[in-house]
Formats: structure tokens, C-alpha cells, sequence
């Protein structure tokens, strides 16, 4: 448990330190925005610098987005099913669909972002940027979808043994009225 702890935590901050890039990329969008309307000037590396940011946010933290578990799911067949049957559902889909998934596009993505880089690759576009570190973002976004698949299989495995009691993977499902008085509570403060 504590190797998936370090997984989580190591995610967490990740995605805490990726959420700035989205941030950026509005800004950069508003500015773009303002300048190709106001001053009738615009450049492609100013899309392209916030297609790489909506890229980072996306690769870096949907590693995270799993550890929460808020991928998208099939809740209407598996909420019928017992706890301890939806942890086996959970376990055999990482192990046989998200781990080889994963391990495959690291097998092709590496090389893709390795002749990125050492071909010095840039856009096509004019006034374009490099390509290989959006290229690399594939290898080390599904690298921390991997790492926490792994989390995630050591806590379905450490509850079906019974060491843990479904609490640290349990996704919180409320209703629209609990979340907006979990809104209006929060106001309150």
C-alpha cells in the first residue's frame, strides 16, 4: 500500500502542477484573441504554444483522473453488481485492457518522441514551434496512467484480501441536489 500511496501522491502533484498549463492556455487565447481582433495580427505558434498546453493538462493528468475515478464508466450495468464484483470488473480491466494498452503505446511512442527530438523537428505551419515535447508528452502522460493503473490494482487487490475497505478507490456518486448544497454549504463559510 504505501508504493500506491507514493504512485497517488506522485500524481496528485502532478496534475496539481499541470493545472496551471490550463491556466496559461486561456490566457494565451484571450491575449491571442485580442490581438488578432484589435490589432489585425496573429501567429501560428501562439495556437500551436495552446494546443501543447491543452495537451500537457490532458496527457499529465488523466493519471490523476483515474486515481479519482472520473473516467467515463458503465454505472448503470455495474452499480447492480456488489462491491466486491465491481473491484474484480475494475481489476481484470487493468490488467488485461489499461496495463497492455498502455505498454503499447510506450513501445511505439518512445521511439516516435525520441526521432522527434533527434530530428530537430518543427511544424509545418509558418512561424511554427518544435514538435518533440508535445510528441513526448504521449510516452510520459500513458508512463503515469500506467503508474497508477498499478495504484489502483495493488488497492483492488489489498481490498479483495481485505486489508483495505474500498474507501481510498471509492468514487463519492452524489446527485445534482447534494451537489449544489455542497455549494450553497460552502458559500456559507
Amino acid at each position: 500500500m504505501s508504493l500506491s500511496r507514493a504512485i497517488d501522491k506522485f500524481n496528485e502533484k502532478i496534475a496539481g502542477a499541470v493545472s496551471w498549463a490550463l491556466l496559461a492556455a486561456v490566457i494565451i487565447c484571450a491575449a491571442n484573441a485580442l490581438v488578432r481582433y484589435i490589432f489585425k495580427m496573429s501567429s501560428n505558434s501562439w495556437l500551436e504554444i495552446q494546443w501543447y498546453l491543452f495537451a500537457a493538462v490532458f496527457m499529465l493528468a488523466s493519471a490523476n483522473t483515474l486515481k479519482r475515478d472520473e473516467h467515463v464508466r458503465i454505472d448503470v450495468v455495474t452499480s447492480h453488481f456488489s462491491k466486491r464484483t465491481q473491484v474484480w470488473i475494475d481489476l481484470v480491466g487493468y490488467l488485461l485492457f489499461l496495463l497492455p494498452v498502455c505498454l503499447l503505446i510506450l513501445y511505439y511512442g518512445i521511439p516516435f518522441a525520441r526521432y522527434s527530438f533527434s530530428s530537430g523537428e518543427m511544424s509545418s505551419s509558418a512561424g511554427g514551434l518544435i514538435v518533440w515535447p508535445v510528441k513526448l508528452l504521449v510516452p510520459v502522460g500513458f508512463a503515469l496512467l500506467m503508474l497508477q493503473g498499478i495504484s489502483e490494482i495493488i488497492k483492488r487487490i489489498a481490498f479483495l484480501a481485505g486489508r483495505i475497505d474500498g474507501h481510498e478507490f471509492a468514487k463519492q456518486v452524489t446527485t445534482p441536489e447534494q451537489e449544489i448544497e455542497a455549494i450553497k454549504s460552502a458559500n456559507q463559510l
